[in-house]
């Protein structure tokens, strides 16, 4: 039953209700001195609640978990995973806690979820806090995803608890309050399959199917068709992410979710100079999350879930994993048609039989000449409408792109003025540059100054609106330097 709550809440608590086997039932940690940082208005209107209620005392003190909503169940989830191809048997919400499923104005349910609110009993040794700076990050990564078009889980708000965190080095700490379709993972059906209880995984499945692939229950095979429909969703994801040279970092199997959203905004940036080895985490010393693994470690995650289901797929296991592996198979070709086809709209390009093997020669000169991936999609327009000077900047080289570009022309038919609108449309002028990010998050952090993080997020909330005054967020750091990210910890 749904039950209404202050601050504009309409909430339930069915995941906490059907699946007590798969949550714990407990509080967040009530923080010393709780101070909103950074509150996602817009995201509050959408999801029907007052964001002026919310950006007081009391609404912050409901963010952090210390004062629930009415009829609210907070629960911390368990799952299992895949971490960098090791199995973990019991993972789960060790800083984390589901607080609530909101019932927006449009009828949709949407889990609200803390991060970084306290120890829970998957904790495995943890404090069970985050920091300011991770939690910033998730924020302007997220929402910057969102601008750009890309599923993703929200960030609500982020607040400072008033107390420090014990890393490396003491920093303050932060409550992420964020939103998402729902928190189910492939690592969730991989914790119910390794229960042996098979009613457990039929009954996740089935509720996975009427929360988030309804299509799948006139499929001819009902657990097939949602295999199915979550490969598709996940590889329509993962081309969305190479298109604008994201790289998630762990692409684990608990980040894998099952309604096709990204989810964990720990270890991950944005590509600058375009390469596919490029690898942002701390932890991913051997490259297996690189921006040019994600497709096949997309597969790989898949065939995890795929596993879990095949009881529910066909009595015969034969006759199961045949059906599970054809389906495996199309999620490949599916994400390389959907790459393909946004490499087609980011170049301009009218549709030939090559264009596979134009694009990969293209990518091929953006690596050995080491340019700026998202300034050089972008800049095309300007090639069009007869401004050749952002292609003098590609490459020290003047000759490096002469005949890449007069290849390229060729490709390109139609009105020029049309084709360079289309161009733009789908090739951002602003992502968050890694070096800005950090100088906004260490601003925040050290000196408690939120000018320069609100100053990023209004430039990539619009990251296809070119405008005066922002060129700085429009530009690469000038010189080289390797950037790291950690999962925050």
């Amino acid at each position: 039953m749904a039950a209404s709550a202050g601050f504009g809440f309409v909430v339930e608590h069915r995941y906490a209700s059907e699946f007590p086997e798969l949550a714990v039932e407990w509080a967040a940690a009530t923080p010393p001195e709780p101070r909103l940082l950074v509150l996602n208005a817009p995201l509050a209107e959408q999801l029907g609640l007052d964001a002026e209620a919310l950006a007081t005392p009391e609404g912050v003190s409901t963010l952090v978990g210390a004062n629930v909503p009415s009829g609210t169940v907070p629960v911390a989830q368990a799952y299992a995973g895949h971490q960098f191809g090791g199995y973990s048997p019991r993972l789960g919400d060790g800083r984390a806690l589901l607080l609530a499923e909101l019932i927006g104005p449009d009828g949709v349910r949407r889990d609200l979820h803390l991060k970084g609110s306290g120890r829970t009993p998957f904790a495995r040794g943890g404090d069970g806090k985050a920091a300011v700076g991770p939690m910033l990050r998730e924020y302007v990564i997220s929402e910057a995803m969102h601008a750009l078009g890309i599923p993703t889980t929200r960030s609500l708000a982020v607040i400072a608890t008033g107390e420090m965190v014990r890393r490396e080095t003491p920093l303050p700490g932060a409550v992420l309050a964020r939103v998402a379709a729902s928190h189910l993972r492939v690592g969730t059906f991989q914790y119910a399959a390794a229960t042996g209880e098979p009613e457990l995984v039929r009954r996740l499945a089935d509720h996975a199917i009427e929360r988030h692939h309804p299509a799948a229950a006139d499929a001819p095979n009902r657990y097939l068709g949602l295999l199915e429909a979550v490969c598709d969703a996940q590889a329509d994801l993962i081309a969305r992410w190479l298109l604008v040279g994201f790289v998630h970092g762990v692409m684990n199997t608990d980040n894998t979710t099952i309604s096709g959203e990204t989810i964990d905004y720990g270890p991950c940036a944005f590509m600058d100079r375009y390469d596919a080895g490029t690898v942002f985490s701390s932890i991913d010393q051997g490259g297996r999350y690189a921006y040019g693994n994600q497709v096949r470690i997309g597969q790989w995650n898949l065939a995890r879930l795929a596993e879990t289901l095949l009881p529910l797929i066909d009595d015969d296991t034969d006759r199961a994993v045949e059906a599970a592996t054809a389906v495996l198979q199309a999620y490949a070709e599916r994400s390389s048609a959907a790459w393909l086809d946004g490499m087609r709209a980011k170049l301009g390009l009218t549709p030939a039989d090559d264009d596979q093997e134009f694009v990969e020669r293209t990518l091929a000169l953006l690596q050995r000449e080491r340019v700026d991936f998202t300034s050089f999609f972008r800049s095309l327009s300007s090639v069009l409408r007869g401004d050749d000077s952002p292609a003098a900047a590609w490459s020290p080289d003047p000759t490096a792109f002469t005949d890449w570009v007069s290849e390229w022309r060729t490709r390109v038919s139609g009105d020029p003025v049309t084709v360079a609108a289309s161009i733009d449309a789908v090739n951002p002028v602003y992502i968050p540059r890694n070096h800005l990010v950090e100088a906004a998050l260490t601003a925040a952090s050290e000196q408690g100054d939120l000018a320069p993080l609100h100053a990023l997020l209004d430039a990539v909330q619009q990251p296809f609106t070119e405008r005066p005054g922002l060129e700085r967020y429009a530009s690469a750091a000038t010189d080289a330097w390797p950037y790291v990210t950690y999962c925050g910890t």
